[in-house]
């Protein structure tokens, strides 16, 4: 194994460049804090810049429609399917006017209203118009532009290029810095009392994703193997609008965002009948977990002979050209117009509603590591996230993590020492074998048999491996995390939410209204901890 050969030092490391990252070290830095961020690739390239529809936020004076927050906050909780922390929602959704003005404040443009105000849409699962958007349908690609931005000119240093391996830590478990492989893949350390994860979700566990390819997992890797505990992990919410490219496409494919939906398009099959009529009440607005599902099991039927995707109708949508840019763009990329024909859409994996057990402020288990943005389980989502409203947790939860992190340092909390690190050997298993097993057997639907036959897949194909490169962080991160979500997936006997087990098929409140954990055992397997924790983290 190979030592580390260079350090530097800050009071905080963080580790991603999207929404819930990029707020955080800026948050971090008004605080009067030393802050470095680490990002794997170049510093927009993560997942918020490809994030459609918007911001799910309530803005005293831009609605006037009766909207309000508790509306907000019952909305998440119907699309969490009993599994949301309701302390952790109402204090998420009620922190979100406060963070779209900061996100404005510095430099943000959201597309406006006549009369002034902020244009908003409605999306699935939102009872109201709530939803603020950018550049028509190219939201992400705006908040990333405005963070990265004021990091430059807030002179927050960015090290793209490096990737975070592991957490250093003292003999008593303590985080205090960060083990990184530059841009050359030379080991050092980033020395720091705190380390903030926000390294997005895992998509790229699947064949096709809407996740882009720095996708996999890196952080929730890292924080099980520095002690963290994982939560959920088994919900990982499919989009039920992907664009159709063609039978077996693999990687990131072009989302067509829920807003279309909320402005008026509707699924049908290839016959030209209603998929989600009859469905749900809120017919092609249910909760995306809902509206996946659905598709999936009328593909199966094979209307009209095509059993791999379903049509969504959005030609009566005036001026779809302005409202979708980025939508249309993909479509005539694909030969593809939406004013004139139905635009072939399919589910594909989107967002991981569970992660690295963490509180609203970031704070998880290990003391100096902190998770934010995807990576984190705050209970926001639940079994299902509502549309949305994963900018906003980036935004509230990445600045209420830089706040703890500040005051866990002023109270002499945090551990400041130097730590000696070499390069991990973890489990690393073939990065084709494991995409294919998992959309086979561990995408929408489920069961005991074809979970069996990921955990026999994994085993064949794994070999321990020292993780010197940014392939083997990754493909170790995506091994860990099939394995952990396999292993929630198969204890799980219900379905429920983005949970699918079609053994199981109803939901089972007397006995799984509670989070599953998962931690490593010391030879690193992820396991199902003790109930008790799980109704702690619950």
């Amino acid at each position: 194994m190979s030592a580390a050969r260079w350090e530097a030092r800050a009071d905080l490391v963080v580790v991603g460049t999207g929404v819930a990252g990029l707020t955080a070290a800026l948050r971090a830095r008004e605080l009067g804090l030393r802050v470095l961020v680490v990002t794997k690739a170049a510093g927009g390239d993560g997942n918020t810049r490809w994030a459609q529809g918007g911001v799910a936020v309530v803005l005293p004076g831009e609605h006037d429609e009766g909207d309000t927050v508790d509306a907000h906050v019952a909305d998440t909780l119907v699309a969490g399917a009993g599994l949301c922390d309701e302390a952790a929602v109402a204090a998420i959704v009620s922190g979100g006017p406060a963070a779209v003005t900061r996100l404005r404040e510095r430099g943000a443009v959201f597309d406006p209203a006549p009369g002034g105000k902020l244009a908003r849409t409605r999306e699935g699962g939102h009872s109201a118009f709530r939803v603020v958007h950018a550049g028509g349908d190219a939201t992400g690609a705006e908040v990333e532009r405005a963070l990265l931005a004021a990091a430059g000119d807030d002179r927050v240093p960015v090290l793209e290029d490096h990737v975070a391996v592991d957490a250093v830590r003292t003999p008593l478990g303590a985080v205090c810095g960060l083990l990184v492989l530059d841009s050359a893949g030379v080991p050092g350390v980033v020395t720091a009392p705190a380390v903030l994860l926000a390294s997005g979700g895992l998509g790229q566990l699947y064949q096709a994703t809407s996740n882009p390819e720095v996708a996999t997992g890196d952080g929730l890797a890292l924080a099980m193997r520095a002690g963290a505990h994982a939560a959920d992990v088994e919900f990982v919410q499919f989009h039920p609008t992907v664009l159709y490219t063609g039978r077996g496409a693999r990687g990131r494919c072009p989302l067509v965002t829920e807003a279309v939906r909320g402005e008026g398009a509707v699924l049908l099959d290839a016959l030209g009948q209603r998929v989600m009529r009859g469905v749900h009440p809120l017919e092609d607005l249910a909760p995306r977990d809902v509206v996946a599902a659905a598709i999936t099991r009328h593909a199966a039927t094979a209307p009209g002979g095509v059993d791999d995707h379903v049509f969504l109708d959005a030609t009566g949508i005036g001026d779809f050209a302005r409202r979708f840019p980025t939508v249309l763009a993909a479509c005539l990329a694909a030969g593809i117009d939406p004013a004139s024909r139905p635009i072939p859409v399919a589910p594909a994996a989107h967002f991981a509603c569970g992660g690295v057990v963490a509180d609203v402020d970031g704070r998880t288990a290990v003391t100096g590591l902190y998770a934010a943005g995807e990576v984190a389980r705050t209970g926001l989502h639940g079994a299902n996230r509502l549309a949305s409203n994963s900018l906003l947790e980036g935004l509230v939860v990445g600045t209420r993590a830089a706040d703890a992190v500040a005051a866990d340092l002023a109270l002499g909390l945090l551990a400041r020492a130097s730590g000696h690190a070499e390069l991990p050997t973890a489990p690393v298993a073939d990065r084709d074998s494991l995409q294919r097993v998992m959309s086979r057997y561990a995408a929408i639907g489920r069961d005991a048999e074809g979970l069996a036959v990921v955990g026999s897949v994994l085993d064949l194909s794994t070999t321990d491996r020292v993780l010197d490169s940014r392939e083997r962080v990754e493909d170790a991160a995506l091994t860990l995390a099939a394995r952990a979500l396999i292993a929630a997936a198969a204890e799980r006997t219900e379905t429920r939410g983005c949970h699918v087990r079609t053994d199981h098929a109803g939901r089972d409140d007397a006995r799984w209204s509670r989070s599953q954990v998962v931690r490593l055992t010391p030879s690193g397997q992820p396991v199902l901890a003790d109930p008790a924790l799980a109704r702690d983290a619950a």
